[in-house]
C-alpha cells in the first residue's frame, strides 16, 4: 500500500501527478476523476475521487469529450480468437520479439516493434478489411525479416480474426495475441501511440 501524503513538494506527491500524467496520456485525456481514480488504484496509490479530482487539475489534465467517430474495433464477432499471449509485457529484451498493432479511425493500420517503439509496418485504406492489417504486416516482414516465435499482439477486432490474417501469421510461425475484451491496457503501447497522434 501506498503512504498518503498531501505535501505538494514531497516527492511521493510528484510521483503521483506524474502517474496521473502518464495515464491520460495512455488514455489520450479521455479519463474523468473516476476512471483516473479507479486507474491509480490498480496501481496501488489508494486515493479518493476528490483527491483524484485535485491531482488532475493541479496535473494540468483536460478531460477530452469526444464527438462521435466511426467504431474502429468490431470485436462482436464469433471468430476464433487468440489468447492474451502478450500478457501486458510490454518490455523485451532485443528487437522483432514482440510487435503490437491497431486501427486508428482514419483507417491507418500500425505495427510498431516493442523493444524500440518506432513502426515497422504501416497501411492506409478506404475500408477496415483484413487487407488492411495483412498489407502493415507484410511490410514488417519485408522491413525487419523477424524470426519465427515473433508475438504479434492485437485487439479483438475482426480484421485480427480473419483466415488470411492468421494464415500469414501461420505461414511465418509468428503467435497470434489478443487484448481481452473491452480492456485498452492490453495494448497500451499502441493506444498510446494513436493518441499522440491525433493531438499532434
Amino acid at each position: 500500500m501506498r503512504r498518503k501524503n498531501d505535501n505538494p513538494d514531497d516527492p511521493y506527491h510528484q510521483e503521483l501527478l506524474e502517474a496521473v500524467r502518464d495515464i491520460a496520456k495512455a488514455s489520450d485525456n479521455i479519463y474523468g476523476s473516476r476512471r483516473m481514480k479507479k486507474a491509480l488504484n490498480a496501481l496501488s496509490y489508494l486515493i479518493s475521487g476528490n483527491k483524484s479530482r485535485k491531482l488532475m487539475k493541479e496535473a494540468g489534465v483536460q478531460v477530452k469529450y469526444r464527438k462521435k467517430y466511426k467504431v474502429t474495433t468490431d470485436s462482436n464477432h464469433k471468430k476464433p480468437l487468440f489468447e492474451n499471449v502478450l500478457d501486458r509485457q510490454f518490455d523485451m529484451n532485443g528487437p522483432d520479439q514482440g510487435y503490437v498493432s491497431d486501427i486508428t479511425y482514419l483507417w491507418t493500420h500500425v505495427v510498431i516493434d516493442l523493444y524500440s517503439r518506432k513502426v515497422v509496418g504501416w497501411s492506409i485504406g478506404s475500408r477496415m478489411k483484413a487487407q488492411l492489417v495483412c498489407d502493415a504486416l507484410t511490410m514488417a516482414i519485408w522491413q525487419r525479416l523477424p524470426a519465427a516465435g515473433l508475438i504479434v499482439h492485437s485487439d479483438r477486432g475482426s480484421q485480427y480474426a480473419s483466415k488470411s490474417y492468421r494464415r500469414l501469421l501461420k505461414a511465418h510461425g509468428f503467435m497470434g495475441s489478443m487484448s481481452c475484451k473491452g480492456n485498452c491496457w492490453d495494448n497500451a503501447v499502441a493506444e498510446s501511440f494513436f493518441g499522440s497522434l491525433k493531438s499532434e
